[in-house]
């Protein structure tokens, strides 16, 4: 058995070639994985150590499970949507109306997998369409296997308040819309 060795990402051990540089890209909110520019994120590949990229080999772990993936359009949410679908898991995705665009490339790319994906354009900050997303899931697959809780809230909150407001009660309410959600998936 080969024994996995762990190497720094930065200095002379570094698991990167010398003088690689990950690129920074600054972008309105919601940023839309759709405007990035080259090099294009990958949702299928994973790192190689040698600096390459190789496509990730399933092994049906996740046959005929359901999954709901909150912030499911881009980005992470994104990556899991593809490789619950390599793994046999088809997914409802939840993401704000404004990103439709990387939310049907999410779609595209997890139904050529052979999986279902729904979309589900909402805002998470209100519990009523946490429950209405639950709802759906339950409707469109009889049931609920996985729930991966990727929405971000704390950029939401950044423009709704001055940071010299954001105080604990603001956090705390945050993090409590996020476990309604949980509870709403579990009970």
């Amino acid at each position: 058995m080969q024994q996995e060795v762990e190497k720094p990402s930065r200095g002379p051990q570094s698991q990167f070639q010398k003088g690689h540089q990950i690129p920074i890209e600054h972008h309105k909110k919601p940023g839309l994985q759709a405007e990035m520019e080259d090099p294009n994120p990958t949702s299928s590949q994973l790192p190689t150590e040698d600096g390459g990229y190789q496509t990730y080999k399933a092994a049906r772990k996740l046959a005929g499970k359901k999954a709901i993936i909150t912030g499911g359009d881009s980005g992470i949410g994104r990556a899991v949507a593809i490789l619950f679908a390599m793994e046999g898991a088809s997914s409802l995705i939840t993401y704000l109306p404004e990103e439709e665009t990387d939310a049907q490339e999410t779609k595209k790319r997890v139904e050529e997998i052979g999986q279902s994906c729904y979309c589900y354009p909402t805002d998470l900050r209100d519990k009523k369409n946490c429950q209405a997303v639950v709802d759906t899931a339950l409707k469109s697959f009889g049931g609920i296997d996985i729930l991966v809780n990727n929405v971000s809230m704390g950029n939401h909150l950044r423009h709704q308040y001055p940071p010299r407001l954001l105080s604990f009660e603001i956090y705390n309410s945050s993090s409590e819309k996020r476990l309604d959600h949980n509870q709403l998936c579990i009970g």
